[in-house]
């Protein structure tokens, strides 16, 4: 099976739905696509330096990573400040490459897909810090492949179980 990839920096409704049938598959965290629009994505979609890469084969979305410049007055680099401490947060936050979710089909792993997802969306960033928030176990996938392409871990997450990493440029 043959993947293409895309990125992109405007999305449509469809692009939206697309998106969502992937993030409910694998987070499946959210009440319905109403809600995520509402609280998550159309918000976020508008962000400064928003940004999606997405992986596409036989016509069907695989997988996509999305991320926006952070920013204080943003709900989750205020709470990732406040974990941090002034002295990481204020080496790390602010004018930071949020990556916010990154979701592959479970048909669609153990491929590249997601490491292919990964430089797409970080290629050309013009942010020198990059930061994210996973899961703080060091052998779970996604945490293997942060290490792999040189994100570290900074501090706590939000919540018990997760971890905030960063990368610089």
């Amino acid at each position: 099976m043959s993947t293409s990839y895309d990125l992109v920096t405007s999305v449509t409704q469809d692009d939206g739905r697309e998106v969502f049938a992937v993030y409910d598959e694998v987070f499946g965290d959210q009440p319905d696509q109403t809600a995520w629009r509402r609280d998550v994505w159309d918000r976020h979609a508008r962000r400064e330096g928003f940004r999606v890469a997405r992986a596409h084969a036989r016509g069907r979305l695989l997988g996509f990573a999305y991320g926006y410049t952070g920013a204080a007055g943003h709900w989750w680099t205020d709470q990732a400040s406040r974990v941090l401490g002034p002295v990481v947060a204020g080496a790390w936050l602010g004018g930071h490459f949020e990556l916010v979710s990154i979701g592959v089909r479970a048909d669609a792993r153990r491929r590249g897909t997601g490491q292919s997802l990964m430089e797409l969306l970080c290629d050309g960033l013009p942010q020198q810090r990059w930061v994210l928030m996973t899961t703080a176990d060091a052998d779970d996938p996604a945490r293997r492949l942060y290490a792999r392409l040189r994100w570290e871990v900074l501090g706590p997450g939000l919540r018990d179980g997760q971890v905030i990493m960063g990368r610089r440029r």
